[in-house]
């Protein structure tokens, strides 16, 4: 059995300088980047805001319709249910809206920093 040894090809060693990079460097790049950071920062707050909102409606239903607390779907309390399941999609969904918009916002970025 022989050694092989692996390495990543020549040309991908030496660094690459594009647009984006230099238009990181100027002042109107640094606003760019800036302006990326505050809006990547406020999507995150707002969906993180959004989620645990939603996380806290949950026991704030349970607590002003006591009957639902009792109610048992296939034999597990609707309680139980909806903070142990219903979460999952109100996770997922928070995810989606939040990796699509960070998406967006990078790639409006990446438009600015060509066009310049």
């Amino acid at each position: 059995m022989t050694r092989v040894r692996v390495t990543a090809p020549r040309s991908a060693a030496r660094p690459v300088t594009d647009t984006r990079e230099a238009a990181e460097e100027s002042d109107a790049g640094q606003v760019f980047v800036r302006s990326l950071i505050r809006s990547q920062l406020r999507l995150a707050l707002v969906v993180g805001g959004g989620f645990l909102l939603i996380l806290c409606a949950f026991p704030l239903l349970l607590e002003a319709a006591p009957g639902l607390a009792d109610t048992r779907v296939a034999g597990i309390p609707f309680d139980w249910l909806l903070l142990g399941a219903g979460i999952y999609p109100v996770m997922a969904l928070s995810a989606w809206l939040f990796i699509r918009t960070a998406a967006r916002n990078e790639a409006r970025y990446r438009d600015l920093a060509e066009d310049k």
